[in-house]
């Protein structure tokens, strides 16, 4: 029996242990895929209105001053649960309502506070976003953002 390792041995280690992680690797990121499409997203409710209203999101650069479940800025409110702070699971009529009123009176011109732009959305782009923001309001944020205030 030799004693020590041989490079023949170390060499067989070394692809059989590179194959065994790549192959690991690999079935991971194929289960992490299928869970995502399968269990993870809402695809019923993800809707051609919703898909515009990630557009209009992105295209008005509201991250950069609003975070979205955790990802963004923190110079404006958490918007992840924006939709049931304004009661939109109890009466989604007055929650739209009051997030088209919010958006249209921007800015607000208090003296001393943060004032969002005006964008000038039009109806469409308007419903779009905010069936965007209640499509975010139902994804399992595993209790995020902690306080219900945003």
């Amino acid at each position: 029996m030799a004693e020590g390792l041989t490079k023949s041995a170390a060499r067989n280690i070394f692809y059989g242990g590179s194959l065994f992680f790549f192959l690991l690797f690999a079935a991971l990121t194929a289960h992490s895929h299928w869970y995502m499409v399968n269990t993870s997203t809402d695809s019923e409710g993800l809707t051609e209105s919703v898909e515009h209203g990630k557009e209009v999101w992105e295209e008005n650069m509201c991250i950069n001053c609003h975070s979205i479940m955790g990802e963004g800025a923190y110079f404006a409110p958490e918007l992840g649960n924006v939709w049931t702070r304004y009661g939109g699971r109890e009466n989604p009529e007055a929650a739209r309502a009051g997030l088209i009123a919010w958006m249209k009176a921007q800015p607000l011109g208090a003296p001393g506070r943060r004032q969002m732009p005006q964008f000038d959305l039009s109806d469409e782009e308007l419903d779009a976003l905010i069936d965007f923001l209640e499509w975010t309001d139902g994804i399992d944020a595993q209790d995020w953002p902690p306080h219900p205030a945003g």
